[in-house]
């Protein structure tokens, strides 16, 4: 399932263009996109880990951009969530108009300010998304929503981590629906530390086998 092809995709959102790059195994009935954190990319080996472990479970992933280089230079971009999340949704959106994507169910990860637009997004795209991890998320910056949010969503947070540790218990205590918070012990907030990314991609592959199968 790993070994499911890449495709290189320039994703048209307003006035830019944003490159991704798509994989969906044969037989997948849903795909993964990944709205990454600040100064990161779809060219990350970490997010390109995370990937390859959720195709293992026969579920397609998209990793894109959220900007253009350009954009990218000026770091206030990066935490701006309301353009992520616009970006988040026009992505989506285009999945559903693309022949190959656009009968599987959607589901979001999202790492660090990329959470809190994944949480924005699930909210307000309309065709559903069906499920959102966060890792290490930055949920107080989603706050408004968390109410709103009706798919199940997993958090993802190093126990080390604990400023965004508290954030992610309050943002439990506050949803709704199916939710749950997983703490890698020790871990920080990249999980850095031997084995913490691969506890991190095995939770969330498993979470998405439930959710998007």
């Amino acid at each position: 399932m790993a070994g499911a092809p890449e495709t290189l995709v320039d994703i048209p959102v307003d006035d830019v263009e944003l490159e991704g790059t798509v994989a969906v195994p044969e037989g997948a009935t849903g795909l993964v996109v990944f709205a990454h954190g600040s100064g990161s990319s779809r060219k990350s080996p970490r997010n390109n880990f995370v990937a390859e472990v959720i195709r293992e479970q026969g579920i397609g992933t998209l990793l894109f951009d959220l900007l253009t280089e350009a954009e990218d230079r000026n770091r206030e971009n990066r935490f701006d969530v309301p353009l992520l999340t616009d970006r988040l949704v026009a992505v989506t959106e285009w999945l559903r108009t693309r022949p190959a994507t656009r009968g599987l169910d959607v589901g979001y990860f999202g790492s660090s300010t990329g959470a809190a637009a994944a949480l924005r997004a699930a909210v307000r795209v309309e065709d559903g998304v069906e499920a959102v991890v966060a890792r290490g998320g930055r949920v107080d910056m989603a706050a408004a929503v968390l109410e709103e949010l009706d798919v199940p969503t997993l958090l993802v947070v190093g126990g080390a981590d604990t400023r965004v540790l508290e954030h992610n218990r309050e943002a439990l205590d506050r949803l709704s629906c199916e939710a749950s918070l997983h703490v890698v012990e020790g871990a920080g907030h990249l999980f850095e530390g031997e084995g913490e990314l691969a506890a991190v991609a095995t939770v969330a592959a498993d979470w998405f086998a439930e959710t998007l199968q």
